[in-house]
C-alpha cells in the first residue's frame, strides 16, 4: 500500500506542483506560524522550560518533521499531551535528562517506522487514548491555576506532581491577586468569543495584544513572562549532554513513553487530515519523521513535538496542501524568534494561562467522555475512567500500562465468556418432539460436541466439560465457529486424545479452520489423531463415526 512506502510525502506531491498551490501553501503556512507562536510559549512555560524553547521546537521539529513526513498537511510542534511529562523530566533530571528522553525516544520512533509498526497503534483502545487525553487536559488547568488567579506560594513549596499543584492552590488561594485574575478573565472571555467574530486571525494573538495593553495601559500589577524568565532571541544552538550508562539507562523509560505518546498523537492528527482532504497518510514514514524530528529538536534546545491537531486543521483550511506550508510555518517562526522575541517578555502570565485553558478544553473531547460512559460497556467503562483517574493522580506511564492491562485482562474475560462448548442430544432420548430440522437422529455410540469462539488460554479448561459415557465409541469435535486455537487449548485437545485413546473412543474432527488447522499441523497433532480422521462437514464425520461400533 502507498502508505507503508518510507518516502516523504514531500518528495511525491513536488513532482505536480504548480504556482497556485505554492502561494496557497505560504499563505497558509504564515497564518499557522501566527497561531503557533503564542501556543509554542505558553506550551513551553507549561512543560517548566524557558519561551524561546517553545518556538525552538517549532521551527527545528516543524520544518523536520514537514521535510520527512509521511503527511501531506501534518504540522508540528510542541503540544499540551507532553506538558505534564516534560515538566516532571525537567524537575527530576533537568535539562540534560529531557534531551536524553527525547534523544531515545526519536530512535524508538525511527526504529517503529522503519520496522512498519505503524499499524500497532490501532490496537491501543480508544477508551485509553480518550481517558488520557482528558485526564491531560485536567492536569495542565490545574498547572495553570496559579498564574491565572495570580497566587503566591512560600518558598520551597513542592509542586512537581499534579496533586501536588492542586494541593498548593488550596493552601495559598488566599494570595490571589484580583488584578491577575482580571487580566486572565478577559483575555479567557476573548478566546471563547474571538472565534466568532473571525476565523482569519486567531484569538490568542488577539488576548495576548489585549493582555499586555492592560497590564501597561493601566499599570497593573501582574506577572509578565519577563519578570519570571529571560528571553532569548539566540538561535537555536546544538548541544550534546555528558552521556553515561547511568544516565541512558533513567532516561529510557521517560523516552519510551514520549516516543508512544507521539506516534499516538501524531498519527491520531494524521488520521483526521486524511479525512478533511481525502488524502492517505505512510504511517511508518510518519513514524521515522517524527522520529527524526525530535532527535533535531533535543539537540537544538527544543522538548518533545509531535502532530498537533489543531495546528494541522488550520493549515488545511487556510489552503495548505503539501509539506511546504508546514516548512515556510517554521521558517517564519524563525524570524519571528531574531525580531520579535523580545516582546514576548511583556505578555502576562494569566494570557498564557487562559489560552492553556482553552487549549486544554480543545483536547479534553468531554462530550466523547460523557458518551462513552453512557453508551459503553461497563468493562470500557472501568478502563476509561480508570486511565483518567491515574493520569490525573498519578502520571501517564502508570495510567497507559494500567489501563492496557485492564483492556487486555477485560477483553480476554469478554472473549472467554463468548466460547463455549456444548454436545449435541440424543433424538430420541431427550427431545422425542423435536424435528430432524432442529436434531440429528445419531447413532447411541457417537458423541458429538461442538466448540465455538476462539480457544485460546482463557478458555482451554472448556474442552474439559466434553464427557464420554461407557458405550461411546466415537466422539465427534465440531470446529466450524473456532477462529483461533493456542498452544494452551492445544494440549488440553492432545489431553483429550489421550483420554480418548486410553477409552478406545475414535476422535474425529469436523470443519477445522485455517488457524486451528495449521496450529495442530505444527503441533504434530494431526499426525497422532490420522489425517483420516479430520473430515471437511459434519456429514462427513458422522459416517466416518458410524463405522467405529
Amino acid at each position: 500500500m502507498q502508505k507503508d512506502k518510507l518516502v516523504p510525502k514531500l518528495f511525491s506531491v513536488m513532482k505536480g506542483y504548480s504556482k497556485q498551490q505554492l502561494v496557497k501553501d505560504i499563505i497558509a503556512g504564515v497564518i499557522v506560524a501566527i497561531i503557533a507562536l503564542p501556543l509554542s510559549i505558553a506550551l513551553a512555560l507549561a512543560s517548566g522550560v524557558g519561551p524561546e524553547q517553545g518556538i525552538y521546537t517549532a521551527i527545528i521539529a516543524g520544518f523536520l518533521i514537514s521535510f520527512f513526513g509521511g503527511s501531506r498537511v501534518q504540522i508540528a510542534g510542541p503540544t499540551a499531551a507532553f506538558a505534564t511529562i516534560v515538566a516532571g523530566i525537567v524537575a527530576a533530571d533537568g535539562m540534560d535528562g529531557l534531551v536524553i528522553a527525547t534523544v531515545i525516544a526519536g530512535i524508538l520512533l525511527i526504529l517503529m517506522g522503519v520496522f512498519r509498526l505503524g499499524s500497532l497503534i490501532k490496537f491501543i483502545p480508544f477508551t485509553i487514548t480518550t481517558g488520557f487525553t482528558a485526564g491531560i487536559a485536567v492536569t495542565i488547568v490545574i498547572g495553570q491555576l496559579k498564574d491565572f488567579f495570580g497566587l503566591t506560594y512560600p518558598a520551597g513549596t513542592h509542586t512537581i506532581e499534579t496533586m501536588d499543584k492542586l494541593k498548593a492552590v488550596f493552601s495559598n488561594f488566599g494570595t490571589m491577586n484580583w488584578q491577575a485574575l482580571v487580566v486572565g478573565a478577559v483575555c479567557l472571555a476573548i478566546l471563547i468569543v474571538w472565534p466568532k467574530v473571525s476565523e482569519k486571525i486567531p484569538g490568542s494573538l488577539i488576548a495576548v495584544i489585549v493582555g499586555i495593553l492592560m497590564v501597561k495601559l493601566l499599570k497593573m500589577n501582574v506577572n509578565t513572562i519577563g519578570d519570571l524568565y529571560t528571553i532569548s532571541n539566540k538561535l537555536p544552538s546544538f548541544h550534546l549532554p555528558v552521556l553515561t550508562w547511568g544516565t541512558i539507562r533513567s532516561g529510557m523509560s521517560n523516552g519510551l513513553t514520549i516516543a508512544i505518546l507521539a506516534a499516538i498523537e501524531s498519527l491520531l492528527s494524521a488520521v483526521v487530515a486524511d479525512g478533511m482532504i481525502n488524502s492517505k497518510h505512510r504511517s511508518n514514514m510518519e513514524l521515522v519523521a517524527q522520529g527524526i524530528g525530535n532527535i533535531g529538536s533535543a539537540l537544538f534546545g527544543g522538548i518533545p513535538a509531535t502532530g498537533a491537531i489543531a495546528r494541522t486543521a488550520a493549515n488545511i483550511k487556510n489552503g495548505g496542501r503539501t509539506p511546504i506550508a508546514g516548512m515556510v510555518h517554521a521558517v517564519v517562526l524563525l524570524i519571528v524568534l531574531v525580531v520579535l522575541m523580545p516582546y514576548a517578555a511583556l505578555i502576562p502570565m494569566p494570557c498564557i494561562a487562559a489560552i492553556l485553558f482553552m487549549v486544554a478544553y480543545n483536547m479534553c473531547g468531554w462530550r466523547t467522555f460523557v458518551k462513552l460512559c453512557k453508551t459503553a460497556p461497563k468493562s470500557d467503562i472501568l478502563v476509561l475512567v480508570a486511565t483518567f483517574v491515574l493520569t490525573v493522580v498519578f502520571d501517564l506511564v502508570v495510567a497507559i500500562e494500567i489501563g492496557m492491562l485492564a483492556a487486555v485482562i477485560l477483553f480476554i474475560k469478554r472473549m472467554a465468556q463468548e466460547s463455549r462448548v456444548s454436545g449435541w442430544k440424543y433424538y430420541d432420548e431427550e427431545n422425542p418432539d423435536s424435528s430432524e430440522e432442529e436434531l440429528r437422529n445419531l447413532p447411541k455410540h457417537v458423541r458429538v460436541y461442538e466448540i465455538s469462539g476462539p480457544m485460546f488460554f482463557g478458555t482451554a479448561d472448556h474442552i474439559a466439560d466434553i464427557h464420554l459415557k461407557d458405550f461411546t465409541k466415537a466422539l465427534i469435535i465440531r470446529m466450524r465457529g473456532v477462529p483461533a486455537l493456542d498452544s494452551t487449548a492445544m494440549k488440553a485437545l492432545e489431553e483429550l486424545h489421550a483420554m480418548c485413546t486410553a477409552k478406545g473412543v475414535r476422535l474425529i474432527f469436523s470443519h477445522v479452520n485455517e488457524q486451528p488447522m495449521k496450529t495442530m499441523e505444527k503441533a504434530g497433532f494431526v499426525e497422532k489423531v490420522g489425517a483420516e480422521n479430520f473430515a471437511a462437514h459434519i456429514e462427513e464425520a458422522i459416517a466416518l463415526a458410524s463405522v467405529a461400533e
